[in-house]
């Protein structure tokens, strides 16, 4: 069952805010946990703390408070942004895990536990997504609303903190996306406004992403944590960079052709990829920002039966049909905008009219996105705008593991 809708709301007015999360704890105390996958069962926890003789040492156990389990000698670092020297920020790779199991943990012997759930081995999976997430009201209403959702990991495709270049946002976000961001992996991509480097110049492009929000680039055979790729129960999913180069010859190409050619469909029939600025969008806003992306790699994800890209850039929710090419294609991915996190700058609620046929539901509101994957041949996307108590656009997928050219 499939339900289309295309909508066009008003600005909504900006919030009062962009408001600033701060740290209460001392010194010692861990801030900022947010976890990741690193690699088949075993999960990174990254933390900061304005002490440096913390150790980067991660206890962890199945049960709480007795904590049987020790990895010590993590990676311990520091960056400085013009005037502005960070916290340390500590990365611990801990594993081997039990799959759709809880873990009590604690960072560097100091502060309070928490907890995470590890993803399951095996069909059903349930992937939130949401990019542009910002720090407003309306990015706490959609933190909100992922609270109230159960599901194993969260992708975010770019536009974490809107920091540009005020570092202690970058402080700031990491507090206020702790309580989620420390219970279930997140795994995410860079975008624009991550780049940072029209103040210091483009050697430093990506500093404070990089040394904060490490992803398992190496352990998916990439050389920059820009891009990268991961396999979560019967899922492949390829995190791709917009703001670095993607043409033919360049290294994230290179790297995007050897990744797909390394998928075995009967491991991992479904594949996802997840980048920041989309291919195919019907708004008036930041129209052919992703042309020159969408010109020298969508063959290659075609040809690989990608099964969904999702985007970000874009303030408002978007649903295409499988495209290839510009034309309207069952063997093409399913491509989904949704850049609805609570950025400050306010939806994007212009839509091109009339709405083109490829295009079947526009949504200006903030909110999140959720797939469940309940077997290698079914899967249901649904759409949560922040003031909806129920799915606003929800369609079945099927996978097109076994989809072959006519």
């Amino acid at each position: 069952m499939e339900f289309h809708a295309s909508t066009d709301f008003e600005l909504v007015p900006l919030p009062p805010r962009v408001f600033f999360t701060p740290h209460n704890g001392s010194a010692s105390d861990p801030q900022q946990v947010h976890i990741s996958i690193a690699g088949i069962d075993h999960i990174r926890i990254t933390w900061l703390t304005d002490d440096k003789t913390v150790p980067s040492a991660v206890e962890y156990s199945t049960e709480p408070g007795n904590y049987i389990f020790k990895v010590a000698g993590g990676d311990k670092s520091s960056y400085q942004f013009l005037t502005y020297t960070s916290g340390f920020i500590h990365h611990v790779r801990i594993g081997p895990l039990e799959p759709n199991t809880t873990y009590y943990y604690r960072c560097g012997g100091h502060g309070p536990e928490f907890s995470f759930k590890t993803p399951p081995s095996t069909f059903p999976l349930k992937i939130a997504v949401v990019g542009d997430m910002g720090q407003t009201d309306w990015t706490k209403s959609t933190l909100q609303g992922l609270e109230s959702k159960d599901y194993d990991l969260l992708l975010l495709p770019g536009d974490l903190s809107y920091a540009n270049s005020t570092q202690p946002l970058w402080d700031s976000f990491g507090r206020l996306v702790e309580p989620l961001a420390s219970r279930r992996p997140w795994m995410t991509t860079e975008g624009n406004h991550e780049k940072e480097s029209y103040l210091v110049g483009e050697a430093e492009s990506f500093k404070a992403y990089n040394a904060r929000w490490l992803m398992p680039h190496k352990q998916s055979a990439s050389t920059s944590n820009l891009y990268y790729s991961f396999d979560v129960a019967g899922a492949h999913v390829m995190m791709l960079s917009s703001s670095t180069e993607f043409r033919s010859g360049s290294d994230q190409y290179a790297w995007l052709v050897t990744d797909l050619a390394r998928i075995d469909r009967t491991m991992t029939p479904w594949v996802f990829v997840s980048l920041h600025t989309p291919w195919y969008n019907t708004n008036d806003g930041r129209q052919g920002d992703g042309e020159g992306m969408r010109a020298a790699m969508e063959e290659l994800l075609y040809e690989a039966r990608v099964d969904v890209v999702f985007a970000g850039h874009i303030h408002a929710y978007e649903r295409f049909t499988r495209i290839y090419d510009n034309k309207a294609n069952s063997l093409g991915p399913v491509y989904i905008t949704i850049g609805t996190g609570g950025c400050h700058s306010g939806v994007y609620s212009q839509f091109m009219k009339p709405t083109p046929a490829l295009s079947l539901c526009r949504d200006a509101r903030f909110g999140h996105g959720r797939l469940r994957i309940l077997d290698e041949k079914r899967a249901h996307w649904s759409w949560h705008p922040n003031d909806s108590d129920v799915a606003e656009d929800e369609v079945w997928l099927t996978c097109l593991s076994a989809a072959r050219d006519d």
